[in-house]
């Protein structure tokens, strides 16, 4: 019960830029379709699941109760450096996100899409390792960072102009990094 509450949360705070990346390109009017949304949710879950795969190998060569410790202080090193540092935050894109839509025409192509999900997959890749590294399942967890992709960048992109003035669309990051810290104290006396 307790790893299923972290693969939901671990979906919910690894997609927070992209709730604030959906509100940055809704309150520009520019659309993502669903195959660029899709797009984006299938690079996280790509690099989600390599990096859970890789946190696995660690298990290997360490007792898993340490490796599950090293996987908690991770994730709560993640997280202080997510509420720490701006390039991680994504503040100057946020000032800016047209950057992607290369042709101007307010809607992010599948092309457009691609150098987009990398910049939001990058979230996935330090948390994977560290759930990796606590032994929580790869594809619950790949399955939960898609979904909440999705949901994200959707509702983000709809309801742009309501929800940036919201507490979530301003402190997307903050509360993000929060939740990570959180769920690394929860893994830690899991």
């Amino acid at each position: 019960m307790m790893h299923w509450i972290t693969i939901i949360f671990i979906g919910i705070a690894a997609n927070l830029d992209n709730l604030g990346i959906g509100l940055a390109y809704g309150i520009k009017r520019t659309k993502i379709p669903i195959s660029s949304n899709l797009t984006i949710a299938v690079m996280s879950m790509i690099v989600t699941y390599i990096a859970v795969k890789a946190g696995g190998i660690i298990l290997e060569y360490i007792s898993a109760h340490l490796a599950s410790l090293l996987g908690s202080l991770l994730l709560c090193a993640i997280g202080v450096w997510t509420l720490l540092s701006k390039r991680f935050s994504k503040t100057e894109f946020l000032k800016n996100p047209e950057q992607f839509d290369e042709d101007k025409n307010h809607i992010i192509s599948f092309r457009e899409s691609i150098p987009l999900g990398c910049i939001l997959c990058i979230n996935c890749l330090a948390s994977g390792i560290a759930i990796g590294a606590n032994g929580i399942s790869a594809i619950w967890t790949v399955i939960s960072i898609g979904f909440f992709s999705i949901v994200c960048v959707g509702i983000g992109s709809h309801f742009g102009a309501l929800m940036s003035k919201t507490f979530i669309g301003k402190y997307s990051t903050a509360i993000s990094g929060w939740l990570i810290i959180i769920i690394g104290i929860f893994e830690i006396f899991a």
